[in-house]
């Protein structure tokens, strides 16, 4: 803050200090000042200034737009013209902007001060002109059919204008929203799915934004009410909502029990307890819930679904069964006489009550003698008067459950009997008695011992839960550690390995004599692979980092799981066989196998396959081109190294040709970048069903990659090496794109319908013709006028060599990444105005690896100096992303 202080004030004073003009002009130090510079936004900008002082050499200012640039990334070089100190001296700063920006956009200009006065270059202008840039962009979207939406783009250059052009399903807008300035896009409803994107126009082109899916799904069910109700069923009905050009397939109803949190959790999506869930096809459009509680009240409602998915749910409508009456009669009535009394005892019914019990009713009658019913209410026995002595021919006694719904069924007909000495206590002492108890004290005992039984076995699983979230079957144990408490692995290997363990293994999977020999050195046995974090999921599979224990060594690998399941014994032997071919591979730019292992057991049907990878630092290629233009810090990769990618890729696929293997899901996302930046081609042969979004279903064909495969196979699904040069093609323009996706604004469904017609991928902005017509020789309609790879690797190796090379750096620099250690000694520091040391080649930087470990533990980055104005666009971009461990 001090020195900008001290600057400003020597700029205010700069008239003072220089009263002429001219005199100032004539002793002006600088002798180069900034220069222009106009490029696209991302790209690297480089500003120099040279001056020529006598005596000790002053620090050089930079200034944008008048201010100080407090934090500008400038270096400064001198350079003395004589032998003393007081000598001439040269003096070149160089102001580096490693991606240029809107905010970096203005006028440039050097300061130095000197003798008290201070002197300025001639100022220099940096301006931003390139293709608009989105910032942003439609998003996918669930809405239900007929209803207004709303959706965003924004785009700026500059150069300024930038008009909007919205498209639907690949089809530009009415004329009237064909180009505007407006960023929202008001839709009044859809009646199917669609797609939105929109490109952006200015003087230097089109930019076309990402796809947006609109996904339309059936409007709320209305009018849910009910129909009928029962003591155990409902019957309720609703009117469904539009959904569309789909029809509706189904229904689906929820029921809950209510209870004294309902008015809690009614306006939550989820109820607190499990629902009941019922599908009803449509039409009609009702449904009949059974089997429910009677008089319970309840809560339901109703979602419909097309093939699009299923529509909102209504709101939860209150319900409520009605009483039943008893389902079962009394249980273990009696009836004994004493005399002119009768005792009658009976017990609670044991079937459902259905409803709230109000009491029981009596009924008795004699054999000449009408039936008399008593109402006695929640009492269980009562005690009859009989007329003169009791005697009564023939009396029986039936007695039934009640509840507001009406009478239950009676008890069968049960006849008095007479009270005899030695058959039970007298009718006064079980009138004024109470009941023996039902069990004695030995059966606490047995209800003592069961409950400690259950409480052992309790505390032995919680034992087992605990021992076994630590250790899993591969034998890792994964604990948190570390100041962020990550996932670590903390490998230890079981001992119990031995080759007979594989050779059971093989045995038990009943394949042929000849393919278990070709399997020794492929199978690997599972307790050998740890694992740790997952790298990357899809709907088929995952990735996993993950250790190989070898011969008491450590490897770390990658491995990738299948949730694919074998279910016949021929696939799993595709499988293995083309397992065996890739351990035999071996090329620089070809993924070899390590090996290969399973995971289930036998008895489930066929164990799921676990593939052996080596681990590759800096991820696949799609990632990688994408975060270099969408990052957060973009980087421009040069021509020279897109090209080099590029031919990496033809040289791995002119290997795997020659051994008449056929890849079949060639793209950017199937190539891997290894420790040195080179591309290595994978995920062929036994990941070839793990797909992703971008792979579309037709009728009972598999998924495939539609966007990638040749016209050819998608017609007839026949494969061929020359079907693989056209997915070469389509890669390569996802190269020069830097990970766009192929076909913007084609559906994947009308992809062959596009090129059936003789329509192609355009050419990229800024790719070179000659790689634009390599590309499109790989799209030949006839497979025999494609190019073999063995032209391929060829033509672009060529292409590569005739492009200018890269700048040879002024100075490298090397910063010190180790913890605790001081700023490093720039090279040529101990030598004064020795030039920089030149390092050796092999730690030397080279434009097209961008960036490498120097073997003394540091990193050796490319700077970048601004070409001339007839410089070639391309510049040599900084370390692109991903050269850490971690990225």
């Amino acid at each position: 803050m001090g020195r900008a202080l001290a600057w400003c004030l020597v700029l205010c004073c700069w008239g003072c200090a220089t009263p002429e003009g001219a005199k100032a002009e004539a002793d002006n130090p600088f002798v180069g000042s900034p220069g222009n510079i106009t490029g696209a936004r991302g790209m690297v900008g480089t500003l120099r200034c040279e001056l020529q002082v006598q005596g000790e050499p002053p620090e050089v200012t930079w200034l944008q737009n008048g201010q100080i640039l407090e934090l500008a990334d400038s270096t400064q070089t001198q350079v003395p013209l004589g032998e003393d100190w007081d000598d001439e001296w040269k003096v070149v700063s160089q102001l580096r902007i490693a991606s240029l920006q809107l905010t970096d956009a203005g006028q440039y200009q050097c300061a130095v001060a000197l003798g008290g006065q201070t002197f300025m270059s001639q100022p220099g202008y940096i301006g931003l002109e390139g293709l608009p840039y989105f910032l942003e962009e439609p998003e996918d979207r669930i809405v239900t059919a007929n209803t207004p939406f709303n959706l965003s783009c924004w785009a700026q250059g500059p150069p300024e204008p930038v008009n909007l052009l919205w498209l639907q399903d690949a089809v530009p807008l009415s004329l009237d929203m064909a180009h505007s300035p407006q960023h929202n896009l008001h839709v009044p409803g859809l009646n199917k799915t669609s797609s939105f994107s929109c490109e952006a126009h200015n003087a230097k082109g089109v930019t076309t934004s990402r796809t947006a899916t609109i996904t339309v799904l059936p409007q709320r069910p209305r009018d849910l009410h009910l129909i009928s109700r029962q003591p155990t069923e409902l019957e309720v009905a609703w009117t469904p909502g539009l959904s569309g050009i789909y029809p509706l397939t189904h229904c689906t109803l929820q029921a809950v029990l209510s209870d004294d949190r309902v008015g809690v959790w009614l306006g939550e999506p989820d109820p607190p307890e499990e629902p009941l869930i019922l599908q009803a096809s449509v039409p009609p459009h009702q449904l009949r819930l059974s089997r429910l509680h009677p008089h319970t009240p309840y809560h339901i409602r109703v979602s419909c679904t097309s093939n699009q998915g299923p529509s909102p749910w209504t709101h939860w409508l209150p319900v409520e069964t009605p009483e039943g009456v008893p389902l079962g009669p009394p249980e273990n009535v009696s009836a004994m006489r004493n005399g002119s009394q009768a005792l009658v005892c009976w017990q609670e019914p044991r079937a459902p009550l259905q409803g709230t019990l109000l009491g029981y009713r009596l009924a008795y009658r004699g054999q000449d003698t009408p039936e008399v019913l008593m109402d006695v209410g929640l009492k269980q026995e009562v005690t009859l008067e009989l007329r003169g002595d009791g005697a009564v021919p023939n009396l029986t006694v039936s007695v039934a459950a009640y509840t507001a719904a009406g009478d239950g069924p009676w008890s069968l007909p049960v006849p008095l009997e007479p009270w005899r000495p030695g058959q039970g206590q007298p009718i006064h002492q079980l009138v004024s008695e109470p009941p023996a108890p039902a069990f004695s004290w030995r059966w606490w005992y047995v209800l003592l011992g069961a409950i400690v039984a259950a409480a052992c076995v309790l505390i032995l699983a919680l034992f087992l839960v605990h021992q076994r979230k630590k250790e899993t079957r591969y034998g890792e144990v994964f604990e948190p550690t570390g100041e962020r408490g990550e996932l670590v692995v903390r490998y230890r290997a079981r001992k119990s390995y031995s080759r007979r363990t594989t050779e059971a293994t093989l045995n038990s999977l009943g394949i042929s004599e000849e393919l278990k020999e070709k399997l020794r050195d492929v199978m690997v046995d599972r307790h050998k692979v740890a694992l740790g974090k997952t790298l990357g999921e899809g709907e088929f599979g995952a990735v996993m980092e993950g250790q190989l224990n070898q011969d008491d060594s450590i490897l770390k690998v990658a491995v990738k799981t299948m949730k694919i399941a074998i279910c016949t014994r021929s696939e799993l032997e595709d499988f293995l066989s083309e397992a065996v071919c890739m351990k035999e591979f071996d090329h620089p730019n070809v993924m070899r196998l390590i090996g290969v292992c399973f995971q289930g057991s036998e008895r489930e049907g066929f164990p799921a396959p676990v593939v052996i990878l080596p681990f590759m630092k800096h991820g696949d290629l799609h990632s990688f081109l994408l975060y270099s233009r969408l990052g957060d810090q973009p980087v421009f990769l040069p021509t020279q190294m897109l090209v080099k990618f590029m031919a990496d890729i033809a040289s791995g696929m002119e290997y795997l040709s020659t051994k008449r293997f056929i890849h079949r899901d060639l793209a950017a996302r199937n190539c891997m970048l290894n420790e040195n930046m080179s591309v290595c081609v994978a995920d062929f042969g036994l990941s070839k069903k793990i797909y992703n979004g971008d792979y579309y279903r037709q009728g009972r064909i598999a998924k495939m990659p539609v966007k990638w495969i040749a016209i050819e196979s998608l017609a007839d699904r026949v494969y061929t090496s020359k079907s693989d040069v056209w997915s070469f093609g389509v890669t390569m323009w996802e190269i020069a794109t830097r990970g766009q996706t192929p076909y913007p604004g084609v559906e994947n469904s009308e992809i062959y319908d596009y090129l059936r017609q003789g329509n192609r991928l355009k050419q990229p902005v800024d790719c070179l013709d000659g790689l634009y017509a390599l590309m499109s020789r790989c799209w030949e309609l006839n497979p025999r006028d494609r190019p073999s790879f063995t032209e391929l690797r060829e033509d672009l190796e060529n292409t590569l060599k005739a492009l200018p090379p890269a700048q040879e750096p002024d100075e490298i620099l090397y910063v010190n990444m180790d913890e605790g250690g001081g700023p490093p000694e720039p090279p040529g520091a101990a030598g004064g105005a020795d030039p920089p040391t030149q390092p050796d080649p092999k730690d030397s930087c080279s434009c097209l690896t961008a960036a490498e470990v120097h073997p003394a533990g540091r990193y050796v980055l490319c700077p970048s100096t601004a070409p001339g104005p007839s410089a070639p666009a391309d510049r040599s971009s900084p370390s692109p992303p991903g050269q850490e461990d971690g990225a």
